[in-house]
């Protein structure tokens, strides 16, 4: 078996509305039952013998063995292998789907959580099964440890998955921004950033404040605070020196250490003063001695103004059994599956390393040693999660003045979510300079001992991040509209945006010309796919973001962005058949459903109710629906209203909106898109662009307003039905693609009263033969005279294979020979035109490239004005 491709869908999908990975296999000579394939079932079962618990279509566990035994294929089993692979890796996954494209080629879709870990574990099943096909056994568990080292590397750790989890809990869109702990949290002007547990907010100043442990401590004492003594040592007669003076036991840690490396406790005399300094100073040049405070460790989390939680840190240790060695101890302790490498679980192992050795030394124990039973044999002093510590929820002992105290602490420094660590025998005393001390303030403070306490409640820490973040009432994300369909798309994403910016929003729109921020372009070129959607998400200028979402992104990628406001398909046509497995109407309007399924529950789908595919789309359309029609007396208008819904339509040649009563908003020949209403698509346009702008609450005068000022012109809409005037005759430049478009583009330009109704005509080359002839056709039909012209971009026809087909659709339709002319360069069909224009003559131009289109007409207007010019000085 071959893998040929494997793609990522990172948002919502047509496959699930959770991130998944289609990967296409080409199963050879072995597509067959995996029953047939000797020893392939026992191997596979003996191999990963969890596979027994798969329900597979039976819903019941053992289900998927009943398959094995009954006979399935190898992509089926294949997507099993991949999520029992990332269920053994700790990634609660259950959706998975194996289909036949054609021939021995396969989709094998399959859930992911983390998506390095997905693809890794899709090609060691693929390697996996091969291997079974030879007749070999395999490595299983040598190479999921090859996955799991490199997860660990890449995963989100407790603390920052927990405020992941904490904001979707809360219905904010998460984001993580490169491969590291960085997160971004909402959409548009509401979005905030946050690495780890530091946030936007946090000011550098104080994080460096907080880096510093001398400055801390010195900051602190001067708010009346206590701290130990101490001071810098740059060498070992400094620490020898500095000890002396406040008098051992003393401290020892790195100047700008963190998580507990290189810290050592309760040093008693020189010698071990000087082993301290030495293994502290491999970690940092310079060196604090401190006097060492007798007491419990302590971390005291403050969230703002308050304390969310407070933590007894105990260092890694052990508890004998009078049986086993320190060594064993502690590889039966590594064994807890709540521990793990670094941060990937709750508890990290625990690592027996020079200092373990040093402090074993000080107990009394060398590693080989069996302690008498009851005895707790410590690794470490310092008590970090970080080198195998462990944690005691006190967050209900601590008193009311120390929970002043440590707040005063966190605004000392200037945090607003630190970590203060206070040393004292018991958290639930006042603390004071006889009693404890305020050791360290930590500026990125790790909350999972608060998620996970060895023993005590779970206190919530992520929840409270989110909640300061975005305190009750306050906003996370901006109205996001997302529009698809056949046609209209650019026109109605256009409208909208023209509808918000009067409202006096700064809207972010993308669209197949470019993605832009209050009508500034900032990226061209077609941007009507999810990256697209994405990069104008995270942009911190925008109060709205309205989204052209096109077929072929939702097909490669899924969605850019989580849920929308809005969603709004304006109709579904035969365009793109034939192509990425789409092959009827309804399986066009499947994928672009989507749209309308990632609606929020207190939003709108907007659906055209003269649509014939809508009734598929409205059972799966999320939200409320809000249906648009040209008549009044649409039955599914009608039906909708009865019923207490929302509905956009025309009566007596007005748009009106009925919500319970009818309310009007423009008369169609106050609307200049629609060119007092013979370019009726526009209606349809105008009506969808007026219903998502009421779904978003834009007060009706103002949509009124904003759809009166849309104008097709190259500011307003530039490609959709812009009207040239060249001398005596017009020229109409427009995208027209599909059957549909291409139709309603000739009825309007007909009711233009044109003397000629001439058409440059055109059709992007993956569309099939047989509706390339039916545009043809139309075109025969429509015009009185063509110019067949080819896109730049073939997409694998031969040159001149498309405009064969057009010239002969173009013959069907009634041309004559003598009115069909093929000129393959598009400006070239163009030029041709213009200079066999006559008087009262319209030419229409379906383009390929917008821009040079238009400069070969304003350079003939130049051209011509020069002829005239020259014609009169002669005269």
């Amino acid at each position: 078996m071959v893998i040929k491709d494997i793609r990522v869908y990172r948002g919502r999908n047509i496959y699930c509305h959770r991130p998944v990975v289609k990967m296409i296999v080409d199963t050879g000579d072995y597509d067959i039952p995996t029953k047939d394939i000797p020893g392939f079932n026992e191997r596979l079962i003996r191999t990963i013998p969890s596979l027994n618990k798969h329900c597979c279509s039976y819903g019941y566990e053992g289900g998927f063995l009943k398959r094995l035994d009954e006979g399935t294929y190898l992509p089926h089993v294949t997507e099993h292998i991949i999520l029992e692979i990332q269920n053994i890796l700790g990634y609660d996954v259950k959706y998975g789907k194996a289909r036949l494209i054609e021939g021995h080629l396969y989709n094998v879709i399959f859930e992911y959580e983390l998506e390095e870990c997905a693809i890794r574990s899709a090609k060691l099943a693929v390697e996996m099964v091969n291997k079974f096909i030879s007749g070999e056994d395999f490595n299983f568990e040598k190479e999921l440890e090859q996955i799991r080292k490199i997860v660990v590397e890449v995963e989100l750790g407790p603390s920052t998955m927990a405020i992941k989890k904490a904001a979707e809990e809360a219905s904010i869109p998460v984001t993580r921004v490169g491969n590291g702990s960085i997160l971004r949290l909402g959409y548009g002007r509401y979005q905030k950033m946050i690495e780890g547990t530091i946030t936007q907010n946090t000011s550098c100043i104080a994080v460096d404040i907080a880096c510093d442990k001398i400055l801390t401590k010195n900051i602190i004492r001067e708010y009346g605070l206590p701290v130990p003594e101490g001071d810098v040592a740059y060498n070992e007669n400094d620490a020898i020196a500095i000890a002396e003076e406040i008098g051992y036991p003393v401290v020892v840690k790195p100047y700008n250490g963190n998580q507990g490396k290189g810290v050592f406790l309760n040093l008693l005399n020189k010698e071990e003063l000087i082993v301290a300094y030495r293994n502290a100073k491999n970690i940092s040049d310079l060196v604090i001695v401190e006097r060492h405070i007798k007491g419990k460790n302590y971390r005291v989390l403050v969230i703002g103004d308050r304390v969310v939680a407070v933590s007894e840190r105990i260092p890694a240790r052990v508890l004998s059994d009078g049986i086993h060695t320190i060594k064993e101890l502690v590889e039966i302790e590594n064994r807890n599956p709540l521990r793990g490498v670094g941060h990937e679980k709750p508890l990290t192992k625990i690592n027996i390393d020079n200092i373990s050795q040093f402090v074993l030394k000080k107990q009394g124990y060398q590693i080989d040693d069996i302690p008498p039973k009851g005895v707790y044999v410590y690794f470490r002093e310092s008590a970090n999660l970080s080198t195998g510590g462990t944690a005691i929820d006190r967050t209900k002992e601590i008193h009311p003045d120390n929970i002043e105290i440590a707040v005063r602490a966190a605004k000392a420094i200037g945090l607003d979510i630190a970590g203060i660590d206070i040393t004292m025998e018991n958290i639930s005393m006042p603390l004071n300079r006889g009693n404890g001390a305020i050791i360290e303030v930590n500026a990125a403070p790790g909350i999972r001992m608060h998620h996970y306490p060895s023993k005590g409640k779970s206190r919530d820490v992520a929840k409270a991040i989110i909640n300061m973040l975005y305190p009750k009432g306050s906003k996370a994300t901006i109205p996001i509209i997302s529009v698809t369909g056949t046609n209209g798309k650019t026109t109605t994403v256009r409208m909208i945006s023209q509808i918000l910016r009067t409202y006096g929003y700064t809207v972010g729109m993308t669209s197949t010309d470019g993605i832009y921020v209050d009508d500034v372009c900032i990226y061209k070129g077609d941007n009507s796919g999810p990256k697209s959607a994405r990069t104008c998400l995270a942009d911190k200028n925008i109060d709205a973001a309205v989204l052209e979402t096109a077929r072929g992104g939702i097909v490669r990628e899924g969605l850019g962005y989580d849920l929308a406001d809005v969603g709004i398909i304006t109709n579904i046509s035969e365009d793109h058949l034939g192509i990425d497995g789409i092959e009827t109407l309804e399986d066009l309007a499947f994928v672009k459903s989507l749209v309308v399924e990632a609606v929020k529950k207190d939003g709108y789908s907007v659906l055209n109710a003269d649509d014939p595919m809508t009734p598929y789309i409205s059972k799966r359309a999320k939200g409320k629906i809000i249906y648009f029609s040209m008549h009044e007396n649409n039955l599914t208008i009608k039906r909708h209203l009865e019923e207490g819904g929302i509905s956009v339509y025309v009566k007596n040649d007005t748009i009106v909106i009925a919500n319970g009563e009818i309310v009007p908003v423009a008369k169609i020949d106050e609307i200049p898109a629609t060119l007092n209403g013979k370019v009726l698509y526009n209606v349809e346009n105008a009506m969808a662009a007026i219903a998502a702008s009421y779904g978003i609450k834009i007060p009706v005068n103002v949509i009124s307003k904003g759809i009166k000022s849309f104008y097709c012109d190259e500011n307003h809409n530039p490609g959709r039905f812009n009207i040239f005037n060249v001398g005596s005759f017009r020229v109409l430049v427009d995208y027209g693609h599909n059957i549909d478009g291409i139709r309603k583009v000739i009825e309007s330009a007909r009711k233009l009263n044109p003397n000629r109704l001439l058409g440059v005509i055109g059709v992007p080359g993956d569309r099939s033969d047989s509706s390339t002839l039916k545009i043809g056709e139309i075109c025969g039909e429509g015009f009185d005279k063509v110019y067949i012209k080819e896109d730049l971009d073939l997409r694998g026809r031969k040159p001149g294979e498309i405009a064969k087909l057009l010239e002969i659709g173009a013959l069907k339709g009634g041309l004559g020979k003598e009115d069909v002319n093929v000129i393959l360069k598009e400006v070239d069909a163009l030029k041709t035109a213009m200079y066999e224009a006559q008087p009262g003559d319209l030419i229409v131009i379906f383009y390929e490239k917008y821009a040079p289109v238009v400069d070969a007409i304003n350079n003939f207007i130049k051209i011509s004005q020069f002829d005239i010019d020259e014609s009169k000085e002669r005269a």
